[in-house]
């Protein structure tokens, strides 16, 4: 797994600590004004296993939309929340246990759903050659932005009327166009990706460069076809000036599937 980690503010409080494209896909997105930009997405984006665990978060009802959300067991931040902007397998076991051990880390964790109970079957994961193949680019054109943004403009003002001031937010595959825009917009104070989809690159890079004030962290792989190494090459350049030496290390996993295995990821 390849990190690449420029900050633009490095006085900025610390929130969260680092823990072949498809071309009818692109040519489907880029159709329509309706779907979200390229960098598109892959196949892989919709493959994956099934983790195991007991979720230990609860499902409640943020401004009209169902999330799951993970809160820490001891003190933590009552003002502070990260916004967990899933891939497109939406309230899955794997997402719940995700957000549950950003909650163990010490850190309020909302999952809005995005895709209202319609997220990607689970059993994308493991379809054989057997079977009909998942058509992600129907499912993409129903869960298009104008459909998808609102479901967070609708989360995001409730939580500040529960009191929560400031936002980090961890964006997978899908969700990290998301956090883009959210960056740009200044909600956020803190911004994460992994196997960010859906970006237009230079432009999302230079255009967070000039607009947020955000430290972003980007999780990518070496082997990524959605954000591959060219793309983190740039975000060195654009967002770091050269002043921010990615973390080159590197990781078994794939896209947003690394290996949980390992510490840290």
């Amino acid at each position: 797994m390849r990190c690449t980690v420029p900050v633009k503010n490095p006085h900025s409080d610390t929130f969260i600590s680092p823990p072949q494209a498809m071309e009818t896909q692109r040519e489907l997105l880029s159709r329509s004004h309706r779907l979200l930009p390229t960098m598109s997405v892959c196949a892989d984006c919709f493959k994956g296993v099934r983790h195991e665990g007991e979720p230990e978060g609860a499902t409640k009802t943020i401004g009209g939309i169902e999330c799951y959300v993970a809160t820490p067991t001891g003190d933590y931040s009552k003002d502070k929340a990260i916004l967990f902007v899933t891939d497109g397998f939406g309230l899955f076991l794997n997402n719940k246990l995700l957000a549950d051990d950003l909650a163990r880390n010490g850190f309020y964790t909302v999952v809005p759903d995005l895709f209202s109970g319609s997220p990607a079957p689970a059993d994308a994961f493991t379809r054989g050659p057997d079977q009909p193949a998942f058509d992600f680019n129907a499912w993409l054109g129903q869960h298009d932005r104008e459909v998808t943004r609102p479901i967070l403009d609708s989360v995001i003002p409730a939580l500040k009327n529960e009191g929560i001031a400031r936002f980090a937010a961890a964006g997978y595959c899908f969700g990290g166009r998301y956090v883009f825009d959210l960056a740009f917009e200044n909600i956020l104070h803190v911004s994460a990706v992994s196997h960010p989809s859906m970006l237009v690159i230079p432009d999302d890079l230079t255009k967070y460069a000039t607009s947020s004030n955000a430290p972003l962290l980007i999780n990518n792989c070496t082997t990524d076809p959605v954000f591959p190494v060219s793309a983190g090459e740039q975000a060195d350049a654009i967002l770091g000036g050269g002043a921010f030496k990615p973390d080159t290390s590197a990781c078994s996993g794939k896209g947003a599937r690394m290996d949980l295995r390992f510490v840290g990821i």
